[in-house]
Parts: C-alpha cells; sequence; structure tokens
C-alpha cells in the first residue's frame, strides 16, 4: 500500500465524514481513526492489532474543563497494558478512586515492563489508550478528577 491510496482513504474519510475506517489489502491492515483533529495511521503486515489515535470521545474541549482533571502522561515511549496478564482484571477502570503509589497501568519497552504509578489521589474519570497500544513519550494516558 502507497501513500496515494492513504491519501484517498483520508480524502473519502472527509468527503464521507467518517470518523473511523478498517481497510485491508494485500496482507497489509490499515486502521484510520480520527480524533480532534489529527489522524494517525500505522500500517504493518500481519499485526493482529493496528493502532489508532487515542479516543478523544471525553476529553475536555475547553481550557475551563481541563482544569478540573489532571493528566497523567507516558513517561517513555512503549505499549500500553491495562492489565498485569492477558486474562486478567484491568489495575484500574473509569470511575475507580487512586491513591498515591497505585499501579495504573505498565509500559512495555524494549521487552522490560514498566509499572506506572500514580503520583496523585482522585477518581479515574477517563482512560484515553487501548489496551496494546503503542503510545508515545508524553501522551495523556488517564484524566484523574481529584480529591
Amino acid at each position: 500500500m502507497n501513500k496515494k491510496k492513504i491519501e484517498e482513504m483520508l480524502e473519502l474519510m472527509e468527503k464521507y465524514g467518517l470518523s473511523e475506517i478498517n481497510i485491508e489489502e494485500e496482507g497489509v491492515k490499515v486502521h484510520l481513526r480520527k480524533g480532534g483533529q489529527n489522524v494517525e495511521t500505522l500500517i504493518q503486515p500481519g499485526m493482529p492489532q493496528i493502532m489508532a489515535a487515542a479516543k478523544q470521545e471525553n476529553v475536555p474541549e475547553t481550557k475551563e474543563e481541563a482544569k478540573n482533571f489532571i493528566e497523567i502522561k507516558a513517561p517513555m515511549v512503549g505499549t500500553f497494558y491495562a492489565a498485569p496478564a492477558p486474562d486478567a482484571q484491568p489495575y484500574v477502570s473509569v470511575g475507580q478512586s487512586i491513591n498515591e503509589g497505585d499501579v495504573l497501568c505498565i509500559l512495555e519497552a524494549m521487552k522490560l515492563m514498566n509499572e506506572i504509578k500514580s503520583e496523585v489521589k482522585g477518581k479515574i474519570a477517563d482512560i484515553l489508550v487501548e489496551n496494546g497500544y503503542p503510545v508515545e513519550f508524553g501522551q495523556v494516558l488517564f484524566l484523574v478528577e481529584p480529591k
């Protein structure tokens, strides 16, 4: 799949007001999801999960709304895991109260599992990353309503 094909898909999304599109062609999977003003893409043959933009539905739209939340950001690049094992319960869920030192997730980087712990006390307002997806340094992972 080439750049021109991806640009055509983006044009179709704009033309028909689509927020998400999945395409599989010649063993290559492409998943595009619009979040805010960004569209992120990743093309990798043979991968079961394709990276998408972090979900944006509950992200505060104004600076006034954003003041009510504390952002917990990724301290490194890695793969986000919400639970200690694939069949285990997630560390946290939306609406759950957290304390300082509580494990929120794991970020895998270079085959090392790094527990990300809370530095604040509050309630999880939103989880902005899906399990198994790559994250960037400084990307917001959680919104926390302070107590």
